[in-house]
């Protein structure tokens, strides 16, 4: 593989982020990847975009978005005031999966959490997705919590 290059997101990569979360099972049921794209998707990118503790990151081969992933930076009291990582919204391209992309996200918000001085990186993942829980135990992770959330 080509050698992988990480960037902030910008508002031109939105299309292909949004492609990628709806291109699965569970995407295609929550996300509308449509053209244009709903203005919802240009808002919450803008949200997430000016404010200092989130970051919205794409992987690149040869300029090609290939990969996203978001980070949040939460203060929390516990931990003597530690800080936490929170990764959501990981994902592949479907032309590139087993390429090892996904490792390379993983790692590289891993050391960003290190860089920002976080003390913990949490993430979550569906029950549902089996390959993904296994991937992320691969990579160090431990079921340690019972997660729980209530749609509103």
């Amino acid at each position: 593989m080509d050698r992988l290059t990480f960037r902030k997101a910008s508002e031109q990569d939105l299309d292909t982020v949004i492609r990628m979360l709806a291109d699965d099972v569970l995407g295609q049921q929550r996300e509308r990847y449509e053209t244009p794209l709903p203005d919802c998707y240009r808002e919450a990118f803008q949200a997430i975009h000016t404010d200092p503790n989130n970051e919205l990151v794409v992987a690149c081969v040869r300029g090609e978005v290939v990969g996203v992933i978001q980070l949040t930076f939460t203060p929390y009291l516990t931990y003597q005031g530690g800080w936490r990582a929170t990764i959501e919204g990981v994902r592949t391209s479907s032309t590139t999966r087993g390429q090892g992309i996904g490792t390379k996200l993983i790692e590289w918000g891993i050391q960003r959490a290190k860089d920002r001085g976080c003390h913990l990186v949490q993430l979550t993942t569906d029950k549902k997705r089996e390959d993904a829980l296994r991937f992320y135990e691969q990579l160090g992770f431990t079921a340690s919590h019972e997660g729980m959330k209530l749609k509103l």
